[in-house]
């Protein structure tokens, strides 16, 4: 391991409690539809993601060296700035977490880092060119693409499925949605992990620990991928409600279609070496899921809410990171007071937190708000021009336990 100073040990400390953040905040992406569905118990899923995320930290650096070597000038970044970053992106995980709004851990972190840069060597620093093509670009295509994907991945599951046995078309699904789980899991590892291993890897080398355009040293990717883990398998439950309840009612069908949908576009930009927010794939995904099925509804108010965390995280933790920078370059009693705020802010979230206690044990309920809301325009739209008809497997499964008898002739046809 390499010498670290006193700031560069707080700057790995802190990227590290980022890293734990994004993977409790990222569970809902790879196991809220599992959950949801009832195809994993709560606990179960969780601990599946977190080894799967761990063994995914292991299989590229593609991402990582596109955060430590391309998106800032690593000759102008002190490790104090990379603090700052860390404090912006992990105070906007707490925040969206506390309200249950699956926001983009990755654009937190490409936030701070950019408004920390920005506070500390201006905006020559910021390579604007690999904002665009692989942070912004990336983020409006892959809930579009992933959204797009699994509404026809549904259309085609039913109508593929419309003549199998219920029972058994339904026990397929459940073992192929939690398949497609664990491929999400290991994609986020790919993926999410490796954006704490570029942090790290810019603060050494800022730091002079390491020299520039080096690759993640092996400890780097260790603990990366450990932090990660331990934040997943104690579970985001807040995020999995909303995401597995609050945009719409799923069937293992949908959610094996939309796990399916977002783990292609995941492992396909991790390859391209894109900061891709597996939040938006999967919120897309789900989102397209809801729109593929006959009759689903996609909650839009619980959509606009989260799609106005989507737009704010940037900016916001960009705001906060050059904040932060700003008392940080008062010198070291700058950096502890920063430090001070980090952690009595968390606290405070934290104690917020346990007014209303959401755990494995109620991650399914929900509080009704949503359930009588009706289809919105997109909804209907999307209805309208669904291919005539093909009834969801569960509803013919339902249709035919309660059809009438044969005996009894004088009962009404049970409508299909």
């Amino acid at each position: 391991m390499e010498n670290l100073s006193l700031i560069l040990a707080i700057v790995v400390v802190t990227a590290l409690a980022f890293d734990f953040t994004n993977g409790f905040h990222d569970t809902a992406n790879a196991m809220a539809t599992t959950i949801s569905t009832g195809a994993l118990k709560p606990k179960v899923a969780v601990a599946m993601s977190a080894a799967l995320n761990l063994v995914g930290a292991f299989l590229s650096v593609e991402v990582a060296n596109t955060i430590s070597k391309g998106l800032v000038d690593e000759s102008g970044i002190r490790p104090e700035v990379i603090f700052a970053a860390l404090v912006g992106a992990i105070l906007w995980n707490l925040l969206t977490w506390l309200v249950g709004l699956p926001s983009s851990s990755s654009h937190a972190l490409m936030g701070g880092l950019i408004g920390a840069t920005v506070a500390s060597a201006g905006l020559g620093a910021v390579h604007g060119d690999v904002l665009v093509t692989k942070v912004l670009l990336p983020a409006i295509a892959a809930p579009l693409v992933a959204g797009v994907a699994a509404m026809f991945a549904t259309r085609l599951s039913y109508s593929l499925g419309k003549k199998a046995d219920g029972k058994a078309a339904a026990k397929g699904y459940r073992a192929g949605q939690i398949a497609s789980a664990g491929l999400v899991s290991l994609a986020h590892g790919t993926n999410d992990a490796q954006k704490t291993m570029g942090i790290i890897t810019l603060a050494l080398v800022a730091g002079g620990s390491l020299a520039p355009d080096s690759d993640p040293p092996m400890w780097v990717i260790l603990s990366a991928g450990l932090a990660i883990a331990l934040g997943t398998y104690l579970g985001g439950w807040r995020i999995i409600r909303t995401m597995g309840k609050g945009l719409t009612d799923l069937q293992p069908q949908q959610g094996f279609a939309a796990q399916t949908s977002a783990a292609t576009v995941i492992l396909a930009s991790s390859h391209l070496g894109f900061s891709l927010s597996t939040t938006h794939s999967v919120s897309g995904s789900v989102m397209g899921a809801g729109l593929g099925r006959k009759g689903g509804v996609v909650r839009w108010s619980t959509a606009t809410r989260m799609f106005v965390a989507w737009g704010l995280t940037l900016p916001a933790a960009a705001l906060v990171g050059a904040l932060a920078e700003y008392v940080t370059g008062f010198g070291d009693w700058g950096t502890a007071l920063v430090a001070v705020f980090l952690v009595a802010s968390s606290a405070a979230i934290w104690k917020l937190s346990r007014r209303e206690v959401v755990d494995h044990t109620n991650v399914n309920d929900t509080d009704g708000t949503d359930d009588a809301e009706p289809a919105g325009v997109i909804t209907t739209a999307m209805a309208a021009v669904t291919p005539p008809p093909t009834t969801a497997m569960a509803e013919e499964l339902s249709a035919t336990i309660h059809a009438p008898t044969s005996a009894d002739p004088a009962a009404p046809k049970a409508a299909v």
